[in-house]
């Protein structure tokens, strides 16, 4: 199995990456964030449970949501691997990450993270904000989304590093330029830990 751990600070494109990495590898898209809203819409007692403590404006703790992705990869547990989009955001999630794909004899090939420099970041949020009226894309709480993202992963991005498993992509260019990028991460980084004969 191919199973990538994407990062990509806000406005770094790496939702339009996951799907061309998805469409590319026939990988299945684990993004916690949609898992949620389908275990809520389907009124499973996960989704039950998560949505009461939503609804208080609680964040969902961690064992409901590995609960989550525990049961997507039973049923994709014969399939070509997984993009995990968005997770995991602390150490703590990406070692339960590593022990529930550790029972199914899988494990994190690697972790790409896509580097922006803030200016950019701020100035293609600020844009997309101008022409689609969201109004949580002004400057202030598009650095403040920033810095979150930077708090939260920067200790993933060590945990992966210690395991050999962190590659930064540059994120600047066309989609394409840098979709080229990650495909030759990805090739080169497999094709570099394949087993020797």
């Amino acid at each position: 199995m191919l199973n990538i751990v994407l990062f990509g600070p806000p406005g770094s494109g790496k939702g339009t990456q996951a799907e061309k990495l998805i469409k590319k590898y026939n990988l299945i898209h684990i993004s916690t964030g949609d898992l949620l809203r389908s275990e809520v819409a389907n009124k499973t007692s996960l989704g039950m449970e998560a949505k009461k403590i939503m609804d208080a404006g609680e964040l969902v703790p961690d064992e409901i949501v590995i609960g989550m992705i525990r049961k997507k990869l039973e049923e994709h547990k014969s399939g070509p691997g997984f993009v995990f989009d968005g997770f995991p955001r602390t150490v703590e999630q990406a070692r339960e990450l590593r022990k529930a794909l550790t029972d199914y004899d899988e494990r994190v090939t690697m972790e790409i993270s896509l580097e922006v420099p803030r200016e950019e970041l701020l100035k293609r949020l600020v844009k997309r904000g101008e022409e689609s009226g969201r109004s949580d894309d002004n400057e202030q709480t598009i650095n403040n989304r920033i810095d979150v993202y930077e708090r939260q992963t920067v200790p993933v991005t060590y945990y992966y590093e210690k395991m050999h498993k962190h590659v930064p992509v540059n994120g600047i260019g066309t989609i394409d330029q840098i979709f080229k990028r990650i495909v030759d991460a990805v090739e080169g980084f497999e094709k570099f830990h394949e087993p020797k004969a």
